[in-house]
């Protein structure tokens, strides 16, 4: 059975409406009905993402990838490299079958690798509510692409909120989960792939993160080719703007975002979100493009990341540095949400729901920037602090 001080933190987490009828009594019996239910049936726990804040109903489809192209760099015995994509786009309704967060054993093995001892059900995670819509009709015209890359060990639905959110404000979103990279991804005809292979290894790989980072740009690459060839892998494919890319990551997959704009000029603009650079920028940056980082107040600050101070004194074009004050690592993801739940997030840290807020605004804040043509200054708020100007 859950403790009732985490069944409370899931209310006020996930439904801050039901939690919040009319003060600490109403709180009181929230938590203590839903303890009750739980005592019994604690997989009957639902949990919900903050809902996305744009006026788009949200479609999801999922590929499948393979790129024959390369043997997988981690186990080559298993044969070509394999990709899972995630694609969110705006939909003009919400029909279609709800998207699951992640299969039971997926989120098995998330709780596993992330949250060991913490009596989080497998059905809790798996059973998260989303908000996009299996197969929804898309909405017509040409959006822009934004790709997705996870932190290394996390799944690509730990990005789930910020792809949720990106389509429901008008854009194409391709989140990616890399094999054998993942707390463990489901692989058509293949089965559970996890990160042991390359994360439960004495020493990193030769060439060290920068190895897996330099990988990553290559399948991100792979996955815009899918996306905007000649013969694209996506039926609905005619929906991207191919003149209007951008790419962003949390933790490596934000080192991702950078190594990729080097090596893809299609990109116009990325995001780090949290994650320390392994493949340091020539002195030439990314040209004229532009680029966001944005991080944790006590990790990320200057002078407290020496591979943050050289990115942005190489960065040339549009740039800013933002830090948030009391955010964790994975306070840029929604996996914050579930983390706070549990009762596994330090004291102090800011609250989950407001991190997924500020992540996903100044994420979209940027994007409306770089590929719409806005001209608003990014948001200012008081947990937010810009290094080097607005």
């Amino acid at each position: 059975m859950m403790p009732i001080r985490h069944l409370l933190a899931v209310c006020l987490a996930f439904a801050p409406a039901a939690c919040a009828a009319t003060g600490t009594a109403a709180i009181t019996a929230t938590a203590t009905a839903t303890a009750t239910a739980t005592a019994t049936a604690p997989a009957a726990l639902r949990l919900e993402l903050p809902r996305p804040t744009g006026p788009h109903p949200v479609g999801r489809d999922v590929l499948y990838l393979v790129d024959k192209s390369r043997k997988d760099p981690w186990v080559p015995a298993s044969g070509p490299r394999r990709l899972m994509v995630s694609m969110y786009y705006p939909a003009r309704s919400a029909t279609g079958a709800a998207v699951p967060y992640l299969d039971q054993e997926e989120a098995a093995s998330l709780i596993r690798r992330k949250a060991p001892g913490s009596g989080l059900p497998a059905q809790v995670i798996s059973g998260i509510r989303t908000h996009a819509r299996a197969g929804a009709p898309p909405e017509g015209g040409r959006h822009p692409l934004v790709v997705l890359s996870p932190g290394l060990g996390l799944p690509r639905a730990s990005l789930t909120s910020l792809s949720e959110d990106l389509a429901s404000r008008g854009y194409v979103v391709a989140a990616v989960d890399h094999a054998y990279e993942s707390s463990g991804t489901t692989f058509p005809g293949v089965g559970l792939l996890t990160c042991a292979p390359l994360c439960d290894q004495p020493k990193p790989p030769e060439g060290g993160k920068a190895a897996i980072t330099r990988s990553r740009a290559a399948d991100l690459a792979f996955v815009l080719d899918r996306l905007t060839g000649r013969h694209p892998a996506w039926g609905r494919a005619a929906l991207i703007d191919r003149r209007r890319i951008g790419v962003a990551g949390h933790s490596l997959g934000g080192d991702a975002a950078s190594a990729t704009m080097l090596a893809d000029r299609r990109i116009k603009a990325g995001v780090n979100l949290d994650g320390t650079v392994n493949v340091a920028l020539p002195a030439t940056g990314l040209g004229d493009r532009a680029f966001l980082l944005m991080g944790s107040q006590s990790e990320h600050s200057p002078g407290r990341d020496r591979t943050w101070d050289d990115t942005w004194r190489a960065l040339r074009g549009w740039k800013r540095w933002l830090t948030v004050a009391g955010a964790e690592h994975d306070s840029f993801t929604d996996l914050a949400v579930p983390k706070s739940a549990a009762g596994l997030s330090s004291p102090g840290t800011i609250a989950a729901g407001r991190a997924v807020e500020l992540t996903r605004t100044y994420v979209a804040a940027f994007y409306d920037r770089h590929l719409r043509n806005g001209r608003q200054p990014l948001p200012a708020d008081p947990e937010v602090t810009f290094h080097g100007g607005r």
